[in-house]
């Protein structure tokens, strides 16, 4: 899967003393995943946890979660929409999302440890299989629509918080520089045999 040159360039993130977690539901957002965030506040905060929050929420549910996010007194921000996501990317510890093809090359690219929450309608469940291939190279964490919630989150956070490095070099060994390059070879080949 092509992938912009901006996720390669990312270099692993040095971890401080605050996590910072990137959730994002892709462009439209996820209800699902907008839902295990609302359920996760009041436990990161019983917990204690040093986490940042970047929420990407899509625009249907924006005002009311940044507006319940805002009385938290969590730390991170809520948004609709992530216009330049390396930059999201680089600024990320851990990543919780869906497991479309996209979204798995560019953890890959990015080299980014994630929790992958694949969405259970795909095609053929095509997002599972993405995510049960990071899982298994040791890259990320799938847990389904039906298991997640705000306490899963979080224990999944604490207990990965830990292997973050390991992680994140996992991913980025199941990336494939130059695949916009190697698609476009192909076409010209397939179309010089046609002529």
């Amino acid at each position: 899967m092509p992938v912009r040159d901006e996720f390669f360039q990312i270099p692993p993130r040095p971890r401080g003393h605050v996590l910072n977690l990137l959730v994002t539901g892709g462009s439209q957002g996820s209800r699902a995943l907008n839902r295990v965030m609302r359920q996760s506040w009041p436990v990161f905060r019983q917990r204690s946890l040093p986490v940042r929050i970047v929420h990407q929420t899509g625009t249907a549910e924006f005002e009311a979660i940044r507006d319940e996010f805002a009385r938290t007194g969590l730390e991170g921000e809520v948004v609709p929409f992530i216009r330049d996501m390396p930059a999201a990317f680089d600024a990320a510890d851990l990543v919780m999302c869906r497991s479309g093809a996209g979204t798995v090359s560019e953890l890959a690219a990015a080299g980014k440890p994630s929790i992958l929450v694949p969405f259970p309608f795909a095609a053929d469940d095509h997002q599972t299989r993405n995510a049960e291939a990071m899982q298994n190279a040791g890259a990320a964490r799938l847990v389904t629509d039906s298991e997640i919630n705000g306490e899963v989150l979080v224990r999944l956070v604490n207990e990965l918080s830990g292997s973050l490095d390991r992680m994140g070099a996992a991913a980025r060994k199941l990336a494939h520089p130059g695949a916009a390059r190697r698609a476009a070879d192909i076409l010209e080949e397939v179309a010089g045999v046609r002529l």
